[in-house]
């Protein structure tokens, strides 16, 4: 293990939700408990970021899945306090299985009778012989051959990048709600022309796992496109499925990523990256890559998914892709380079993550005078960027990487996929919070010492001094213990029930501490 990656891995103390963190989980709440319409009635609010990286990532299922990744690295500063996160987890699952949620294979079906009329700025995505006869990515050609039409948008031989994200959203709601099961639970999914296929997350998961085992070059995408973006994010659900349950669905992923080493990449004779897949068309027998120093493009959107499972290979194919753009040059400018903002934050991501602080710190100046930072909403207690694009609300998809660093210390994304907080973890809970009138920066029980802290705001600044109360419960003895609130003892409390208390207090920043006995918690 390298220096930096075991730095990562150890990560820092938890302080707690900073403001921008609390503002993003607000506008996420926003977006996710917000009734709109996903059937084929309908359509999603325009909040739903259908407008990033198109052709191929311009559908709202990808915001939905990217919305989920912040839960559980906010988790690492609230453990002991669930509610919000489960809930946001539940309503992006209900849109991700919608008629929307597979829109595209749902209604893309065939070729595309427009394929040679694309806008210059897709053909960068389309192999040069095959511009005017080959669809671009984002047309999902449900119908094509080899397999034809196959109405199940999550039974199909191809369309991995629907069901492997839908397969990592599953597993990232289990991890924060903290179930011990619901794998077999079954609920359904809208297909074409509004045909319902049942399906649960333990098939998913053996689904994808087959997959992998008998396509060693990687399921496909889009008839016929093999993604290693996509692949590797269904590797990814695979990893935290295994975590949580103790399977061993992923054993093929590391397979998968040897042939990446092989077929999918290739380095110059001067060790500069000289090729990486955006994808690879079995069918056509191509692979395609972008030129020169764009070349680098194809790696950051695979890092989120790979580091994770293989850091030594995420970090090596990361370095390359820096030098490769000249981003981790310090004499270069990044203003000068025009970064590209999807990518950019990933590489801050990245070297949050890593604790790279050097290269953070270089990118993180750029990106505070560039990017828009602003917290919004009637009462500007929502936080986002807004990258410079004239719209009323922050995009989803970029925004969200970029506040996996705002909201978790170096190694956080790592720690969930490898050493994941089991489901029967003891210690005090809070229950019933009035979420978001008020906040939560921090909510952790300290086991060994015996003591719950907690730190609350004012989530909704309106209801600063109203007052507020909510239960602690999974005390093993709650009339005996011993509570402060700022400091200073209370009496703002009454047991509740057999291993509960109820807490009142007003709406604000308060620093709370709960004192529990000696004794087994109750789960």
């Amino acid at each position: 293990m390298s220096e930096r990656a075991a730095t990562a891995e150890q990560g820092t103390p938890v302080a707690g939700l900073n403001d921008r963190a609390l503002g993003w989980l607000r506008f996420v709440w926003d977006k996710a408990t917000t009734p709109d319409d996903w059937s084929d009635q309908g359509e999603p609010h325009p909040w739903w970021d259908r407008y990033t990286a198109p052709p191929m990532c311009s559908f709202p299922r990808f915001d939905v899945h990217y919305m989920a990744y912040v839960l559980p690295v906010m988790l690492e500063a609230t453990p002991a306090w669930r509610e919000p996160y489960t809930r946001i987890a539940d309503e992006l699952v209900r849109r991700y299985t919608s008629f929307w949620g597979a829109v595209d294979w749902c209604t893309l079906i065939g070729p595309d009778p427009g394929v040679n009329r694309y806008p210059p700025a897709w053909l960068a995505f389309i192999p040069e012989p095959l511009r005017g006869r080959y669809a671009p990515p984002g047309w999902t050609g449900n119908g094509i051959e080899p397999w034809g039409l196959q109405p199940d948008p999550c039974g199909a031989d191809g369309n991995v990048f629907y069901r492997g994200w839908l397969n990592l959203l599953l597993g990232i709601r289990r991890y924060v709600s903290g179930e011990a099961d619901g794998e077999h639970r079954p609920f359904d999914i809208t297909g074409y022309q509004n045909r319902r296929f049942t399906w649960t997350h333990a098939r998913i998961a053996e689904f994808l796992s087959a997959q992998f085992r008998s396509r060693p070059q990687g399921p496909h995408c889009e008839n016929t496109k093999i993604w290693p973006f996509c692949v590797s994010a269904a590797g990814l659900g695979l990893q935290l499925y295994d975590a949580l349950l103790g399977t061993t669905l992923h054993e093929p992923f590391p397979l998968w990523v040897d042939y990446v080493r092989k077929h999918y990449m290739s380095l110059n004779r001067t060790g500069e990256l000289d090729t990486f897949a955006l994808y690879y068309d079995p069918i056509e027998q191509r692979l395609h890559t972008l030129p020169g120093p764009s070349v680098a493009h194809g790696v950051f959107p695979c890092l989120l998914y790979l580091y994770p499972q293989d850091r030594e290979f995420a970090l090596w194919i990361y370095e390359l892709a820096m030098r490769r753009l000249g981003w981790s040059d310090p004499d270069l400018p990044l203003s000068k380079l025009r970064p590209d903002p999807n990518h950019l934050c990933t590489a801050l991501w990245m070297a949050h993550e890593v604790a790279d602080t050097a290269t953070e710190d270089r990118i993180r100046d750029f990106v505070e005078r560039e990017y828009q930072p602003r917290f919004f909403g009637e009462e500007n207690d929502r936080f986002g960027f807004w990258f410079g694009y004239d719209s009323t609300w922050p995009r989803g998809q970029v925004n969200a990487t970029l506040m996996l660093a705002e909201s978790g210390s170096p190694g956080a994304w790592w720690r969930i996929y490898n050493e994941p907080r089991p489901a029967s973890a003891p210690g005090p809970q809070l229950r019933g919070v009035d979420y978001p009138d008020i906040g939560i920066r921090r909510a952790r029980s300290d086991m060994t010492r015996r003591v719950l802290t907690v730190e609350t705001t004012a989530g909704t600044p309106s209801r600063r001094g109203n007052p507020t109360s909510f239960t602690i419960d999974r005390l093993p003895n709650p009339a005996e213990v011993a509570v402060t609130v700022d400091g200073r003892d209370s009496s703002g409390w009454q047991v509740s029930g057999d291993s509960s208390i109820r807490l009142d207090l007003d709406i604000g920043d308060h620093q709370v501490r709960v004192a529990f006995p000696n004794g087994d918690s109750r789960s």
